[in-house]
């Protein structure tokens, strides 16, 4: 039967419309929304909303999509305009309509149907009316009282952003969507700006909060401020003048849940989560969060059933669009880094910074604009941007390809053998710009299983230089790189399918790092090494090093990431120690600096060094961002070519924040505050995002692992996808006859999953 007595707290969209079909589905229902604020009183000013969100507003409740559809405005154009240049993309489409008036739609639909609307009335508690009530959605907004008072239940986290935002409004409408940068003297502002009616248009300002302080605008009142920011943006606003609502400066939150109910109570929209107005998602995810919300318990037989059902289908959407708000959001609160590209990158840049629109989608929407973006970027005509060669020293990768590197487990005393030909071969005649050697060891010590290659021995480099010599040969074009390593304080641990970082039951060996810690508890504890154990561990690098250019590599890649030993002196978390070689980032640096500049020396002129990072150690305390900055500057001015820019695994307790291209922000930021190439990894997965990262100038390369191990031809079979066949790539002659996708069966899609209907 589901709940028949209903309490909605908050007259916000998510909860009018909630009560809206939750009284269509069952009319029995009695439905209560209590609403603190007048009917007319509303913050902010339009909305837009998706052609999805709409698409389901029509199944579920033709009237209220009616009365919305009579009220849109609709364009299709987003406007950037930097540093006086205007670049329009079209073909986006866009519906808004002012947030009073969509009000003033649900409030004449609940009463239609019966709902019973309370106005400046305070809600009582959640928990007062859980009790005579089956079912109380807490829709009151990103300060929930309700969500405050159950913390225990709903465990939320909520974090405030680095930037400043005031909302409001002119008097006229944009013919777009309309993206604009003011640089001041006081540092960098951006203006959102859209049409929501036929004559007014909302306006947002924001910037960094310390660009906030530095203008003054944390000593003057709203009026002035309103004011001050027309004056600024008065090319945009074309003279005229802004107004307010209510509005305030604000920093933004972003709310997560762990729970979204507790007993009979539910949080819906800003109560259980929020996403950046950057993407324009908030009233979009409360309306949706209440479409399925109705029909969850509309569907299952009790209401715990319903809840349930509620946050499983609704939790991995949100958190999908959440990923691409955060991305959005860094993306205005590191606009600095982007002021100096060309006009028409910088527009390119912002349009896919969520990663929600690519490059692919974009050629969809505006290929005139898209094909001018790649002009730009030095793009032959039909090449897509992934398959521009890049020049590091005298190598030239003729893609932006690269095949990460990734322990294979699989050496038997450090020597490769058949599997790593196989293997890495396999990935070469696939067509990647560059491919990578797992992490090769520069001694047994330096070993992480015993299964891990290595480069300390002349029958080592004899079988390194058997798969060069087979790259070379049957993958002409390809560049074989090799990434040189010691295992510190994570070695003599078990093959990672064996017990991935657990200790050898038998058999271990000594371990050596920058401080005598263990990993985690449980694992070996290592010997802090000298000052003359560090001058034996760097001639093992560069007798390494020796080995690898006489094996043929064309490229070396020095790996001071992911908690091993030259990592292990980076971070201070694994460095405690009080010599010349800890305490300050200068410090810490020392050592891995002396093996690069050592490797370096050895490492022929005319072939490029890269190094790997650990950007942060998603731990307190530990490397981050700003850290990972002057790292990568270090490593530069010692002569690196590249910095290939990785996350994490340093300490055993971290937490990381994975999604999509998730550790592509951190070389992005590198690349743009110090010039020098980056090579991004991180989830990578699919052609468009290299495309649209490259063409972006957020990295230079990208470095794919798992996709690899999914299809060995994976650059081979991107080409073919998108119909390239010049010479970025090239298909060995066995396989030309498979570089056409083959044909495949029909498949029809699936029906609607819900109609609220009838």
């Amino acid at each position: 039967m589901g709940p028949l007595r209903v309490a909605v707290i908050g007259g916000g969209p998510g909860g009018l419309y909630a009560a809206a079909l939750l009284k269509r589905l069952d009319p029995r229902r009695d439905i209560t929304v209590w609403e603190r604020n007048a009917p007319d009183d509303t913050f902010g000013f339009g909305v837009v909303l998706s052609d999805e969100t709409l698409g389901g507003i029509e199944h579920a409740d033709p009237v209220v999509h009616a009365a919305l559809q009579a009220e849109f405005v609709r364009w299709d154009d987003i406007d950037v305009v930097h540093r006086g240049t205007r670049h329009t993309s079209g073909g986006h489409g866009f519906a808004a309509l002012g947030r009073r008036r969509l009000l003033e739609i649900l409030h004449e639909r609940c009463r239609q149907l019966g709902v019973n609307l309370r106005f400046r009335s305070q809600a009582p508690p959640a928990a007062d009316l859980a009790r005579d009530h089956d079912l109380v959605v807490a829709a009151d907004g990103v300060h929930s009282a309700t969500r405050e008072a159950h913390a225990d239940a709903f465990r939320p986290r909520v974090e405030e952003h680095r930037c400043r935002y005031i909302w409001l409004a002119a008097d006229f409408a944009f013919d777009a969507f309309r993206f604009e940068t003011a640089e001041t003297e006081h540092g960098v502002m951006q203006l959102h700006g859209y049409p929501y009616s036929a004559s007014d248009s909302t306006v947002i300002v924001e910037m960094r909060e310390e660009v906030w302080r530095a203008a003054g605008f944390d000593e003057i009142d709203v009026r002035e401020s309103v004011e001050r920011c027309a004056k600024i943006f008065t090319d945009a606003l074309g003279g005229r003048g802004l107004r307010s609502n209510n509005s305030a400066w604000t920093a933004f939150r972003t709310v997560v849940n762990e729970k979204w109910s507790h007993g009979n109570v539910v949080l819906v929209g800003d109560a259980a989560h929020t996403a950046h107005f950057s993407i324009g998602s908030g009233t979009k995810l409360a309306v949706e969060d209440a479409l399925a919300l109705a029909a969850c318990l509309q569907e299952q037989p009790t209401t715990a059933e319903g809840l349930a059902a509620y946050e499983a289908e609704r939790r991995p959407v949100v958190a999908s669009t959440q990923r691409a708000a955060r991305a959005s959001l860094e993306w205005f609160e590191n606009l600095g880094l982007y002021l100096d590209q060309p006009a028409r990158q910088f527009a390119f840049n912002l349009l896919t910074r969520s990663r929600r629109v690519t490059h692919d989608n974009l050629r969809l929407r505006d290929p005139r604009f898209t094909e001018a973006v790649e002009r730009d970027f030095g793009c032959p005509p039909g090449t897509p941007p992934m398959f521009t060669p890049l020049r590091l020293r005298d190598l030239t990768l003729r893609n932006r390809v690269v095949v990460s590197p990734m322990d294979m487990y699989s050496a038997q005393a450090g020597v490769p053998g058949d599997f790593h030909l196989v293997h890495l071969g396999a990935r070469a005649l696939g067509g990647a710009g560059l491919v990578m050697t797992e992490m090769v060891c520069v001694s047994p010590e330096g070993r992480i299983t015993p299964g891990c290659g290595g480069l300390y021995t002349p029958e080592q480099a004899t079988a390194w230089r058997r798969i060069t010599e087979f790259a070379h040969t049957q993958a002409p074009g390809t560049a074989v790189g090799v990434q040189l390593g010691h295992s510190g304080r994570k070695g003599s641990t078990k093959l990672m399918w064996e017990g991935i970082d657990e200790p050898l039951p038998e058999g271990n060996w000594p371990l050596v790092a920058a401080s005598p810690l263990p990993y985690k508890p449980g694992s070996q504890t290592p010997h802090e090494l000298t000052r003359d154990e560090l001058a034996d561990v760097r001639e093992q690098f560069t007798s390494a090093a020796v080995r690898a250019a006489d094996a043929g590599f064309d490229l070396l890649e020095l790996h001071c990431a992911h908690g091993y030993l030259l990592s292990g002196f980076l971070s201070p978390l694994s460095n405690h120690r009080t010599d010349a070689y800890g305490g300050s980032l200068t410090n810490r640096l020392r050592f891995p600096l002396e093996v690069f500049d050592a490797v370096r020396d050895v490492w022929p002129g005319d072939r490029p060094m890269t190094v790997r990072i650990s950007a942060t150690d998603w731990a307190d305390g530990g490397t981050d961002a700003d850290d990972a900055v002057e790292i990568a500057r270090a490593f530069a001015a010692h002569g690196a070519d590249a910095i290939d820019v990785s996350t994490g695994q340093v300490v055993a307790d971290e937490k990381p924040a994975y999604g999509r291209s998730y550790q592509v922000p951190f070389a992005d930021r590198i690349r743009n505050e110090t010039g020098i190439p980056v090579i991004s990894v991180g989830a990578i997965s699919s052609w468009d995002d290299v495309n649209s990262l490259i063409l972006a100038g957020r990295t230079d390369l990208c470095a794919l692992a798992r996709p690899h191990l999914y299809d060995p031809h994976w650059t081979l079979h991107a080409a073919a996808e998108q119909g390239y066949a010049g010479p970025g790539v090239a298909w060995p002659k066995p396989y030309e006859a498979g570089s056409r996708p083959p044909q495949t069966g029909r498949l029809d899609a699936p029906k609607p999953r819900l109609t609220l209907g009838g």
